[in-house]
């Protein structure tokens, strides 16, 4: 690498670099299905937490509520989502994942998982599990799987 070595010994800058990489990485994985990373989001979290009102899936999620709304339109166009009134505040949806919507994440998870593997070819196992622990200390996204009670 070459340039000014303060950039290249900033946290902050490397953080940024490697989004980067892993955004462009995973949304070329995605792109040749049609799919974008936030298509990934929204099934995976429906599916491994469960139907949510929009305010609460956008907090899972990590999508800004205004981004959502149109991510939520073309996942039920394509049959991937179904948003319905909820029975206790008809003033809001309910969103949860198709059998259509659960199939299309087993695809997504595989061009994903794919994708990871070309983003940290470098790092070994071992480096990996730890680059992931750093990186969940830092986003405070939680403990690893095993980590869990």
């Amino acid at each position: 690498m070459e340039g000014a070595e303060r950039l290249h010994a900033l946290p902050s800058r490397l953080l940024g670099l490697a989004a980067l990489q892993a955004d462009r990485i995973v949304g070329e994985a995605l792109a040749g299905t049609g799919a974008r990373k936030w298509h990934y989001a929204v099934l995976a979290t429906l599916v491994d937490d469960g139907p949510a009102g929009q305010a609460r899936l956008a907090e899972r999620s990590g999508i800004y509520r205004s981004d959502l709304v149109g991510v939520l339109a073309e996942l039920g166009a394509a049959g991937h989502v179904d948003r319905v009134p909820d029975p206790t505040d008809r003033r809001r949806n309910v969103v949860s994942a198709t059998a259509a919507g659960v199939r299309r994440l087993a695809e997504l998870d595989g061009l994903v998982q794919a994708a990871q593997e070309r983003l940290l070819a470098p790092l070994d196992r071992a480096q990996r599990a730890q680059l992931v622990n750093l990186l969940r200390a830092l986003t405070g996204a939680g403990a690893s799987p095993g980590e869990r009670g």
